[in-house]
């Protein structure tokens, strides 16, 4: 359930805003009573979701066009006044062998995985410098630490994004503004569909996303791994050797859960949709 927060209401602008993840940190932050505005790719769908969520701050963004982006912060900054977090939570998920992957595919990755988060966090901190006050969020994943089979893109998409914001985050460490990653284990929206996760490790559910990015920005740190037993592992497995840490991977189903064992069926409607936005 979400409860009211003791903390100043903050600006929280949101990318990838209309599903999974996105929508589930915006309901999160307006039960905690903060100003929220939400942007995506797919504008029909984004509409839909500011009316279920009750607020009007919403439009049409494509993370990979700095153009786009920099429209979407002055909407929100015209509606709610100046931008005090911005959550880069924008990101897809395809699956399969390397050299099977479309290019086009692979770009895509790139560009909103990566690009999409650079170009959002230098929009950000151009406003925030200036007032040595903001927070940028930007959403990693466990897989930006550990590699999974069948994920080789998206993996190095997430790594890429761990490694800039740290990167940043030392940059800027006396600025006043904050930078965190959030780095979620698997987690049941669309980007999932079609697969069953590894053996003995549950998928965590969208609201605990949520609910680990709202406390991030009560309390700022460096980073919060979600589920606590999922990011537990992929810590320890910093210290395991690779023969052991490649054999326990096999043993969870890891090297064939994004591969073999996919239901690309399940997965077709997911996989138009991003290829098409």
């Amino acid at each position: 359930m979400t409860r009211p927060t003791l903390f100043p209401a903050k600006t929280i602008a949101i990318t990838g805003g209309a599903r999974g993840i996105g929508y589930q940190t915006a309901k999160e932050l307006i039960g905690r009573g903060h100003r929220v505005a939400i942007g995506d790719i797919d504008e029909a769908r984004a509409k839909e979701a500011a009316d279920e969520l009750g607020i009007s701050s919403v439009a049409r963004l494509d993370v990979t066009d700095p153009d786009s982006f920099r429209a979407f912060l002055d909407m929100v900054e015209t509606q709610l006044g100046p931008i005090d977090v911005l959550i880069n939570n924008a990101g897809i998920m395809p699956t399969g062998h390397v050299h099977e992957e479309e290019d086009t595919v692979t770009r895509r990755q790139v560009e909103i995985n990566v690009l999409g988060v650079i170009f959002g966090t230098k929009l950000a901190l151009q406003r925030m410098l200036p007032r040595r006050a903001g927070h940028i969020i930007n959403t990693a994943s466990l897989a930006g630490e550990l590699s999974v089979p069948g994920l080789a893109t998206y993996c190095g998409t997430k790594f890429a994004v761990i490694g800039f914001t740290e990167a940043a985050r030392q940059e800027y460490r006396k600025s006043g503004v904050c930078l965190s990653t959030v780095r979620p284990t698997f987690t049941n929206t669309e980007l999932v569909a079609g697969t069953s996760g590894a053996k003995g490790l549950r998928n965590a559910e969208p609201q605990e996303i949520a609910r680990a990015t709202a406390d991030l920005i009560e309390q700022p740190r460096p980073f919060v791994r979600v589920t606590r037993v999922a990011g537990g592992m992929v810590a320890a497995m910093k210290f395991v050797p690779g023969r052991l840490a490649t054999a326990l991977g096999s043993a969870l189903g890891t090297d064939s859960v994004f591969l073999d064992d996919v239901d690309m069926g399940a997965r077709q409607a997911y996989l138009e949709r991003i290829r098409n936005s």
